[in-house]
């Protein structure tokens, strides 16, 4: 069932704003299929950070053969990325929707890559602590 309501203008029409206006307020609405496939993929950073998260925590609280202060600095490192994380769902998520927005090209992952080298630094960090 198709509901049809009067969105096409919402983001024209004075008196109903939406949030972020520095998004909402510039360009035409895309095609709503594109700005679910950026809503996934803001979900998708927010799952990782939860899972980051708990491999932190998780660390931390199994009793692992990882000499301590390797583990425990791995385990920090994971907490850290994992607050990072949200920070690049929100940044994706602005950046994205403003491209789509005003049919530019998309921007790519803001902190793909400080996060990719935090988890090679703490992949790095067991591995050192298991052979100690």
């Amino acid at each position: 069932m198709v509901v049809e309501t009067d969105d096409e203008t919402s983001s024209r029409t004075p008196g109903r704003r939406r949030w972020p206006g520095r998004v909402f307020d510039r360009g035409v609405d895309p095609d709503p299929r594109f700005s679910l496939a950026n809503e996934r993929t803001f979900l998708a950073w927010i799952r990782t950070s939860l899972a980051l998260f708990a491999a932190g925590i998780a660390l931390e609280a199994l009793a692992l053969p990882i000499a301590p202060g390797l583990r425990r600095a791995a385990a920090v490192v994971l907490i850290v990325l994992g607050a990072a994380a949200p920070v690049q769902a929100w940044i994706g998520w602005l950046r994205t929707e403003a491209a789509l927005r005003l049919g530019r090209s998309l921007p790519p992952p803001a902190l793909a890559m400080p996060l990719g080298l935090g988890l090679v630094l703490a992949a790095g960090l067991i591995l050192v602590g298991l052979v100690r």
